[in-house]
């Protein structure tokens, strides 16, 4: 007995990207386009007639705008959204508050070269599509044929070394690790750091170009200040790194001093940036004056990396199944043996902190 599709409502006022989204969609055997929509209207006929498993869904549109309609979706009926945006900085701006209402990934499609895009980018929008899939549906109202490439290691960008055997400093620093439904996980951790809390670095899964936005729009909620890391950014107490879409970010330290390596590479377990590229670093540099988190999210990426943070000496904490949107990532990391203490989202910076002050995980 063949396993049911998932079935895909796509809703884009180009007709272009509609048929280029069908195309792309139906060469994945696990999925199917159930229909599709010129604007949110028709989408909810065709919801009235069948529910979608997932929708993916342009911004700018006439008659309602897809943040209109996805926060109407979100109250009435929690599906599944992939928001196809055009990436400006407007755009990106939009693009957040759509993840905050919600919506589980963005794919960013450029203004020009769109159909081709999309092509180019087959497998990366049919991976989101069947990761939104398996989004617990219940939290989302509250969140507010291609030839696959190779799937890389940490390896492929940095080393596997050891920590030094005396480190020069007692300066203690966090690294988090987030993916879909990270947006909102981020927030909460965030805001619950005080104004003198450690260094943190952030690599949260999201496309080139929202990376700026999404620091900025932290920035404003929480008592630490938060940026997007640039190669050479120090790590400093009260402040947060967020790692810029599209790159790598690494922690390296200068004597007593920490700072961030920002770079191009391949890409490490499909992403860039990488959390085990990150966790890695750490283990490297920081050892057991690190303290690792890693947050709601679909595959494995970061799982390898906090269990050479462990090996290092370093403090993890992953968040639990029940308070996550989806039980990817932190699942790995419990499986590979790199995780101290499973939490709710709520208990996780308090924990973290205390780490950072005891260097013990109770």
């Amino acid at each position: 007995m063949s396993q049911r599709k998932t079935r895909v409502l796509i809703v884009d006022d180009s007709p272009t990207v509609r048929q280029t989204l069908s195309e792309v969609i139906s060469s994945d055997p696990e999925l199917e386009v159930m229909a599709t929509a010129a604007d949110p209207y028709v989408a909810v006929r065709r919801i009235h007639e069948e529910v979608p498993d997932v929708i993916t869904l342009d911004i700018e549109m006439p008659r309602l705008d897809g943040l209109s309609f996805l926060d109407k979706l979100m109250r009435q009926l929690p599906l599944p959204v992939v928001i196809c945006s055009t990436l400006t900085t407007a755009g990106s701006e939009t693009a957040l508050i759509a993840l905050e209402k919600g919506a589980v990934d963005v794919i960013a499609k450029p203004k020009l070269g769109t159909k081709q895009f999309l092509e180019d980018s087959r497998v990366a929008i049919c991976e989101s599509i069947k990761a939104a899939a398996k989004v617990d549906r219940s939290k989302l109202g509250r969140a507010a044929g291609a030839r696959i490439m190779p799937r890389l290691s940490a390896d492929a960008v940095l080393l596997k070394s050891k920590p030094p055997a005396s480190l020069t400093t007692t300066e203690k620093v966090i690294v988090v690790g987030a993916s879909t439904g990270g947006t909102e996980a981020l927030v909460n951790f965030l805001q619950a750091l005080p104004m003198d809390a450690p260094g943190v670095v952030v690599v949260q899964h999201m496309p080139e170009g929202f990376t700026a936005q999404f620091a900025k729009r932290l920035d404003r909620h929480c008592q630490v200040r938060v940026s997007e890391a640039s190669d050479g950014d120090s790590v400093l107490r009260g402040h947060v790194l967020i790692a810029p879409g599209g790159l790598h970010t690494m922690l390296t330290r200068a004597g007593a001093r920490y700072f961030v390596r920002v770079k191009s590479g391949p890409l490490v377990n499909r992403h860039r940036p990488s959390v085990d590229v990150l966790f890695r670093s750490a283990a490297t540099h920081a050892g057991k004056n690190a303290v690792g988190v890693i947050l709601t999210g679909m595959g494995d990426d970061g799982a390898r990396g906090m269990l050479e943070l462990r090996e290092a000496g370093a403090i993890n904490f992953a968040q639990d199944e029940h308070t996550c949107v989806v039980f990817g990532m932190p699942k790995e990391a419990i499986r590979m043996g790199g995780v101290h203490d499973v939490l709710p989202l709520s208990e996780i910076a308090p924990r973290a902190l205390r780490a950072c002050s005891s260097g013990r995980s109770a």
